[in-house]
């Protein structure tokens, strides 16, 4: 049974850092997308980050551009998700998502439909 286990949340104060794992039961190098979504109260699941298990295709919601990186250790199984100047903004329930089937389509990393497993999510809080 695939397992995508999400870590690395917190309550931190705007400015800080804070460094999501999420860990996989499979190898990483396997899946087709592999992605960051949020969701915060009230509001719609949002595409964070993206990136190919393979490496490449890196994706960000404009938000978060220049503030957050996606990357992945292939020999972990694992994908991280790196959060610099955090803002109460980013307060939400963050998700790790993987893809099986390899969608050219140019919209498909941003879709959350294109993901067939999901993390349970970790808690971000960002104090003003």
């Amino acid at each position: 049974q695939v397992q995508l286990t999400e870590s690395g949340g917190g309550l931190v104060q705007t400015g800080d850092s804070l460094r999501l794992s999420c860990a996989t039961s499979g190898r990483t190098s396997s899946w087709s997308h592999m992605a960051w979504f949020r969701q915060a109260p009230g509001k719609e699941r949002e595409f964070v980050a993206h990136i190919r298990g393979r490496g490449g295709d890196i994706a960000y919601v404009d938000s978060v551009k220049g503030r957050f990186t996606i990357s992945r250790d292939n020999a972990k199984n694992t994908v991280a998700l790196q959060m610099n100047s955090l803002k109460p903004e980013d307060t939400a329930v963050y998700y790790c998502a993987a893809a099986v089937i390899d969608y050219s389509d140019y919209g498909a990393p941003r879709d959350p439909l294109t993901y067939d497993y999901w993390g349970q999510g970790t808690q971000v809080t960002v104090s003003s």
